[in-house]
């Protein structure tokens, strides 16, 4: 326990060093809140929209980070041929992947934290009105995308491939999800597709437990379905 612990510790120390991941998982969804709430308008509903923009941004980082950094950390490691040397070391796939998803979740949840320090602070954030379901559902959440990007750095040979694929399901995925863009204000046919992506569940998830509305069963479920199957696909096609 205490050496995955030290793992984790030095992988997020590498990751916070590096200024494009801490970039674009720190300071890039602070900047779109700001961006975001600039006209103060609420949503069709008469729903503040930074009670609803802080937790479509949370879906937003788990993202960012799940599928872009993450597997562009992994197939990084695989170009340098560190993952070559760790198969020498007792160290197995399920291992080496628990401790990059905890290093890069323990990002995304900094990111999160900032994200809800600014919308308390600077633009009157209501309180979540089920932290545990928040808190159940930004886990969830960050497993079931977190699993995604590692099937990704499994199979990709290289980190510049990884981040080129990554962005290609990530922004897609934001944009359709209503990470970025409010469900509310969405077509039907672009919830539709939407609803089809694994982020949809993430956003949807965080948002109704936040408001207090209570989440869907099925959408939980579904998180929990994609985080065993992309896991699982991703630690039997490791390509060390």
């Amino acid at each position: 326990m205490k050496g995955i612990t030290q793992v984790i510790t030095v992988e997020l120390k590498l990751i916070t060093r590096d200024p494009m991941s801490a970039f674009f998982a720190l300071a890039f969804p602070a900047i779109m809140l700001w961006i975001k709430l600039r006209s103060g308008r609420p949503l069709p509903g008469g729903l503040p929209a930074v009670d609803a923009t802080v937790p479509m941004l949370s879906g937003f980082v788990i993202g960012l980070v799940g599928l872009v950094v993450l597997p562009a950390t992994l197939a990084q490691y695989r170009e340098r041929q560190v993952l070559k040397r760790l198969r020498a070391t007792p160290v197995s796939p399920a291992m080496l992947f628990g401790a990059q998803w905890a290093a890069h979740m323990l990002l995304a949840a900094i990111g999160t934290a900032l994200l809800i320090a600014i919308g308390l602070a600077a633009y009157g954030l209501t309180a979540p009105g089920d932290p545990g379901g928040v808190l159940l559902a930004w886990m969830l959440g960050a497993l079931s995308l977190g699993a995604v990007g590692l099937l990704v750095g499994a199979l990709v040979p290289s980190g510049r491939a990884a981040t080129v694929v990554g962005l290609g399901l990530f922004f897609p995925m934001a944009f359709l999800s209503g990470a970025v863009i409010p469900r509310e204000t969405l077509s039907g046919s672009m919830l539709a597709i939407g609803d089809l992506t694994p982020m949809a569940p993430v956003v949807q998830a965080i948002r109704d437990g936040w408001s207090g509305a209570g989440m869907s069963p099925l959408t939980l479920g579904v998180m929990v379905a994609i985080c065993i199957i992309a896991g699982g696909a991703a630690v039997r096609v490791l390509r060390w």
